[in-house]
């Protein structure tokens, strides 16, 4: 009798894992879910602005710096580990649109880990600068718009654009968004910055031979970027690349973006020679268009896979392996293809 148990125990299992719908791997990134993603499970403008102060203290090597303000009067903050002018710098920036969270978390993470006055963190800031600026755009993070997004899944717990409805990565040549201004003038025109991630979230179903992908990243492609700079952004995305896979959870492919130098990846590494890699996490937390949303069950991996790529980064400029860096792979990735409905851009 026991016997028969186990054995129809075993065949019900087997039969759940192969019953699996389509495009559902665990609860990882090809999870094929749109549930709203709960606000309140991320950290908000207050808890972020407390949780960056609480590293500054802690670390020795971490300094915190209110870069400006956002249409609403909400302070935006620039964490630098290290400022030693002499070292390579690079930057990540996280949240130009506000719904497009997960990087932001990452990012905090990748903070907290390196307010540790250990030694390898001792290590590090004695050969790289770390900066963050874990929240462009605090006003839109939080649906404090001053426009109706009521249409959104969510019910707009969160937008892409600011408070002015202005889109901060279209707002880099202009500079009318004090969000935009602050950070050209307080970061971009005030620091020598080698490096530049420029974190954001895709819509939830840009695949790979009909796999869901769970990031995409791409270089600078505006003709009149220096060809060095656009190499050194190569290898920087053949770094954030090998890392993610290595793991085995995610699914990179190629963003097909366009030349425009109005955007971060284009424009930054054009006016001021940065090395910038556009790195995209797949899914957002609220937007009009359901497919745009991918849901909480997938918040893990994906954190996870900005922790590893950004502290794979940070070594390897730490280490100057990243000089070493192949590029070739660039040839072979596969740029992503929609599956279903059209996402948004970059």
């Amino acid at each position: 009798m026991k016997k028969t148990f186990v054995a129809m125990l075993i065949f019900l299992l087997t039969l759940s894992i192969f019953s699996l719908p389509a495009g559902a791997v665990g609860n990882g990134p090809n999870y094929n879910g749109n549930e709203t993603i709960k606000g309140e499970r991320l950290t908000s403008n207050e808890d972020l602005l407390a949780d960056v102060q609480r590293a500054a203290e802690r670390s020795d090597s971490i300094e915190l710096e209110i870069i400006g303000q956002s249409v609403k009067g909400r302070d935006i903050p620039l964490v630098k580990f290290g400022n030693n002018p002499d070292n390579p710098t690079i930057l990540f920036l996280t949240q130009q649109h506000g719904n497009e969270v997960l990087i932001t978390e990452g990012a905090l993470n990748v903070i907290k880990n390196l307010s540790n006055n250990n030694k390898h963190n001792r290590g590090l800031a004695e050969e790289v600068n770390v900066f963050f600026v874990p929240r462009l755009n605090p006003d839109g993070a939080v649906g404090d718009v001053d426009f109706d997004i009521s249409d959104h899944v969510a019910g707009g717990i969160a937008t892409r654009t600011n408070a002015n409805n202005i889109d901060l990565n279209r707002d880099h040549n202009t500079l009318e968004q004090p969000e935009t201004y602050a950070l050209h003038n307080n970061v971009l025109r005030a620091y020598d910055i080698d490096y530049l991630v420029d974190f954001h979230h895709q819509g939830a179903r840009s695949g790979i031979d009909g796999e869901y992908v769970s990031g995409s990243i791409l270089y600078p492609t505006n003709e009149g970027v220096d060809p060095e700079v656009v190499e050194m952004s190569k290898q920087l995305g053949s770094v954030m690349y090998d890392a993610v896979e290595d793991r085995g959870f995610g699914l990179l492919g190629k963003y097909n973006g366009g030349s425009a130098n109005t955007i971060a990846r284009n424009g930054l590494a054009y006016e001021y020679d940065i090395a910038t890699l556009l790195f995209e996490m797949r899914g957002m937390i609220d937007h009009s268009n359901p497919n745009q949303v991918l849901g909480q069950k997938s918040n893990g991996y994906l954190i996870q896979q900005a922790v590893i790529s950004m502290e794979a980064a940070i070594d390897a400029i730490a280490d100057t392996s990243i000089n070493e860096a192949d590029v070739t792979f660039w040839d072979e990735l596969e740029v992503q293809s929609f599956i279903g409905e059209e996402e948004a851009t970059e």
